[in-house]
């Protein structure tokens, strides 16, 4: 069992040169992959946000690096040009050398500091809120629009492939090595017959319709640190998952995150459904920090980044299920069974507001 963050962190901070003790240092934030720290320098110093990255997510950390350097980087110089209140992280470089320091069994570690007068979000407490990640996340794809996506590492290989995913689903209901196949013939039924609607996107990619872009993959509202005194947006963070991807699956997981109401899990179906206010809200707001910068093509493919994040992610969510639960933290029976078919129910409304979506869509393209 790897040790816990807490005993390298004395050498961590020496190799950052950061003068404070490991007793400076508090747990931080609610991610479950990364080990996260906030630590404040003696007499009200500097504030630092210190991370292991987690070997078990990230086998090539190396890689992550570079991609989050790199983008950074470009996002800084952008920014200047920008104007505006908007930041970057600022990633510091250990005295060891390279863009990362190795403990001395090996675990990775970052530090940046902490980007202050700011706050983060778990859950959208308002349409404002939510808009204000929309124009962030827009943003995030006006700013890198001319990055060169093709240089980035895939740091986590076939993420978005939604053709894999149910490659995979298939494999495992096929193996059925928990014995549970029998209890999700429903579910199964359903991605099965939507097998077809994996390949929209991919097949959009393969022909040139939907172009290659630096995308952040994991687009939820709490990787936004908002201004605490307007409320907007100035700077997203957690981009260990920034690889080449299509804009409408950055787009889609916001909306299958955002823009409902039922916890991921819940088990009374009636309360799962897709809020079509809160669609055209994002995508107002998506579109303005995007500022013209996503093609004719992109902005009507929108509604399928939202409808195949969602048909995705109910995917990997039965495939854990069938698998014995080994890759998503279950804290009951069945509870990945019930995201799927939460995501199941999403997926069915999107269909049913289909022509309502993409009318919004035409409305603010």
């Amino acid at each position: 069992m790897t040790e816990r963050a807490e005993v390298y962190l004395k050498e961590v901070l020496a190799a950052f040169g950061i003068r404070a003790e490991e007793t400076d240092a508090v747990r931080s934030g609610q991610g479950h992959v990364n080990d996260t720290f906030l630590v404040t320098e003696p007499e009200g110093g500097r504030r630092f946000v210190v991370q292991r990255i987690s070997p078990a997510a990230f086998k090539r950390p190396d890689q992550v690096m570079e991609n989050v350097t790199g983008v950074t980087e470009y996002l800084r110089r952008e920014i200047e040009k920008d104007g505006g209140n908007w930041r970057a992280l600022q990633f510091l470089r250990p005295g060891t050398g390279g863009l990362y320091y190795t403990d001395r069994t090996g675990g990775p570690w970052r530090a940046y500091p902490f980007v202050g007068k700011t706050v983060c979000y778990q859950t959208a407490e308002s349409p404002e809120l939510f808009a204000a990640s929309g124009r962030a996340f827009g943003r995030f794809q006006r700013l890198l629009r001319d990055y060169p996506a093709g240089t980035l590492h895939e740091t986590i290989p076939r993420f978005h492939d939604t053709e894999d995913r149910l490659a995979k689903l298939k494999a495992a209901a096929a193996e059925d090595r928990m014995g549970r196949a029998e209890e999700c013939q429903e579910e199964l039924r359903f991605f099965l017959d939507r097998e077809a609607d994996c390949s929209v996107a991919l097949r959009a990619q393969r022909e040139g319709v939907l172009p290659l872009r630096v995308t952040h993959n994991d687009t939820k509202l709490n990787n936004v640190l908002m201004d605490e005194e307007t409320g907007e947006g100035v700077c997203v963070i957690d981009l260990d998952t920034v690889m080449p991807g299509l804009s409408i699956n950055d787009f889609g997981d916001s909306i299958r995150f955002g823009a409902n109401h039922c916890a991921e899990d819940e088990r009374d179906l009636s309360k799962v459904s897709l809020d079509v206010g809160l669609f055209e809200t994002y995508t107002k707001a998506f579109l303005e920090g995007a500022g013209g910068t996503l093609t004719e093509k992109e902005i009507e493919y929108l509604p399928w980044g939202a409808k195949l994040m969602t048909l995705e992610c109910g995917i990997r969510f039965l495939t854990d299920y069938l698998e014995g639960d080994v890759y998503f933290h279950t804290e009951r029976e069945k509870q990945n069974l019930d995201r799927c078919r939460t995501q199941c129910k999403l997926v069915s409304d999107m269909e049913a507001h289909w022509g309502e979506l993409a009318e919004i869509v035409k409305k603010y393209r």
